[in-house]
This record gives structure tokens, C-alpha cells and sequence, in this order.
């Protein structure tokens, strides 16, 4: 069994700045990419940026130049550090990871999700 929990949503005024984390935990053999993901109300779920294992990132362009993902693989733990934050970015972030529990098995885990509001 594999966990995720997403910290670090919160209430922030647009320009403003928030660090997301999410550890990941139980019998994990390794980590392929991590990432997260955001889901505004009513809108489909949509990724935000992702970090493979050896940490070349990737962003959704709307993101780009604002956030900034990282990865400590020593501690399991992602990162989203989110500058110049607007309102458009006010959504429910979820953390994702390919985690490997074997050598030969892995799949996809999520965590629960961590909401991050951006006020004008």
C-alpha cells in the first residue's frame, strides 16, 4: 500500500506565493515521475507540471515561468513552489506519482488533494 499526502494549500492573494508538498509513503520499491495536477470547480482535472526521476521537469503552459517543481528522492517528496499566483490558479491540486512497489510491478497513486484559493 502506497500513500500520498499532499500540504501546503491555502488562501493567498493574487501575486502572492504558496509551496505545495507531497510525500509519498509504504512499500514503495521506487519512483518514476512525479507530478501534480489541478482540478478548478467545474472544470476537468488538468496537469500542472511533472518531474521524472532523474528531475527534468515539465509544465503546462499556463504554469510556465510562474511554478516551479522539484523533488527530494531521498525523502519520497515533490514539490510545487507557485509564484505570481492569479485567481485563475484557484483549484484543487493533487499530487501523482508511478510508483514502482517491486522491482517488475508499479502503478499510479493519488493523493487526496490540497485546495489552494487565490483571491483578486
Amino acid at each position: 500500500q502506497v500513500q500520498l499526502v499532499e500540504s501546503g494549500g491555502g488562501l493567498m492573494q493574487a501575486g502572492g506565493s504558496l509551496r505545495l508538498s507531497c510525500a509519498a509513503s509504504g512499500s514503495i520499491f521506487s519512483i518514476n515521475a512525479m507530478g501534480w495536477y489541478r482540478q478548478a470547480p467545474g472544470k476537468q482535472r488538468e496537469l500542472v507540471a511533472t518531474i521524472t526521476s532523474g528531475g527534468s521537469p515539465n509544465y503546462a503552459d499556463s504554469v510556465r515561468g510562474r511554478f516551479t517543481i522539484s523533488r527530494d528522492n531521498a525523502k519520497n517528496t515533490v514539490y510545487l513552489q507557485m509564484n505570481s499566483l492569479k485567481p485563475e490558479d484557484t483549484a484543487v491540486y493533487y499530487c501523482n506519482a508511478e510508483v514502482m512497489t517491486s522491482r517488475y510491478y508499479g502503478m499510479d497513486y493519488w493523493g487526496k488533494g490540497t485546495l489552494v484559493t487565490v483571491s483578486s
